[in-house]
């Protein structure tokens, strides 16, 4: 009980969450993902990073090649996404089936060891009457990372711990520096880690899809200008349209079969619901009537209290489709994007963003 598998990307939280456990007599095994090549703290330099952490804490130290892996869930999903006007959420998705799932998965059967730690900035709690694992925001809700683990399951948040959940950001660097760890001043990653291996999303983008031109309309369809792939443009966007107008024009909408770009001013980027699909009840059970929450659209957004009622398909008990309908209406709802919804700090379920009509 008391041998743990710490997921290394090479950054200063996963190196201080091994250090911790290091120190309060776990048994720690180093794991780093090999996920791409090139830039990127999970990638060429974290590696090194990582294993260099391990020689300093004097634990062994397992790289797994998953470029594959990472190839068919994330590349391939982003890529496929874009093309088809819709602005994928990467993250939540490398979390599961990249990350936990896989690390889980080596830690059982190549190590005989149950539980893996990462230095995600979450909490989890297991609550005795309902039988279920809860997962709530950190302590330092700055932090906070949640929003993207809200696809995990029970068995993943069952073997996870996360050290940092109960931190602040300033008490991991004083750590990381009591410990002398290499990484204790390693700049903090600020972005994708695609966007930071190939300098922006539209450089990555554009390795794998080729410049189509296409008209730029309002919502009468009059053409106001022209646009070289709907691949970049996303939901709410101002800046980079190429359009004179009296007033801000904002993207409002993405046609990919037309291959169109839609826009309108600010009051058409609001919208009074939502539908949101691939759900995942995370600290309840799957509801099968309305309940009452504090919804995040995107990772930044202020939670906003919204009704989430279950869209019952046939004879599942188990919805899989919700639709939110907000107190207020929400701006820049995108197709995509991961919706996420809370009771406090509790995170109750979340789900993907559908393109509406």
């Amino acid at each position: 009980m008391n041998r743990v598998v710490v997921g290394l990307s090479g950054g200063v939280d996963s190196s201080v969450a091994a250090a911790i456990l290091h120190n309060q007599g776990y048994e720690v095994v180093g794991l780093t993902l090999w996920l791409m090549k090139g830039k990127g703290q999970c990638c060429s330099e974290g590696m090194v990073d990582a294993a260099f952490i391990c020689e300093q804490l004097g634990i062994p130290h397992h790289i797994v090649d998953s470029r594959d892996v990472f190839q068919a869930h994330i590349i391939d999903y982003l890529v496929a996404g874009y093309s088809d006007g819709i602005t994928p959420l990467p993250c939540s998705q490398c979390n599961k089936t990249v990350k936990f799932g896989p690390m889980v998965k080596y830690a059982r059967e190549q190590l005989g060891i149950a539980k893996i730690a990462t230095g995600h900035y979450a909490r989890i709690s297991y609550n005795s009457d309902t039988g279920r694992y809860q997962l709530l925001r950190a302590v330092d809700q700055s932090k906070d990372q949640s929003y993207f683990l809200y696809d995990l399951t029970q068995d993943l948040l069952g073997a996870s711990v996360f050290p940092l959940g109960e931190m602040h950001k300033t008490e991991t660097r004083k750590i990381a520096a009591e410990f002398g760890l290499k990484t204790a001043d390693k700049p903090e990653s600020m972005d994708l880690c695609l966007v930071e291996a190939n300098g922006s999303m539209r450089e990555f983008l554009d390795k794998y899809l080729a410049a189509k031109k296409g008209d730029i309309v309002d919502r009468e369809g009059r053409v106001l200008g022209q646009h070289d792939g709907v691949h970049h443009y996303t939901i709410g966007q101002r800046r980079g349209l190429g359009i004179a107008a009296a007033e801000a024009l904002y993207v409002i909408g993405i046609d990919a079969v037309n291959n169109r770009v839609v826009v309108g001013d600010r009051t058409h980027l609001t919208q009074p619901e939502c539908t949101v699909s691939r759900v995942n009840w995370v600290s309840i059970a799957p509801p099968t009537t309305p309940i009452r929450a504090e919804v995040q659209i995107r990772y930044r957004t202020t939670p906003a209290p919204v009704t989430v009622i279950p869209l019952m398909d046939g004879q599942d008990a188990h919805p899989t489709r919700v639709k939110l309908v907000f107190d207020e209406p929400q701006l820049s709802i995108t197709p995509g994007q991961a919706a996420v919804w809370y009771d406090g700090d509790i995170l109750l379920g979340g789900g993907i963003i559908e393109r509406q009509n």
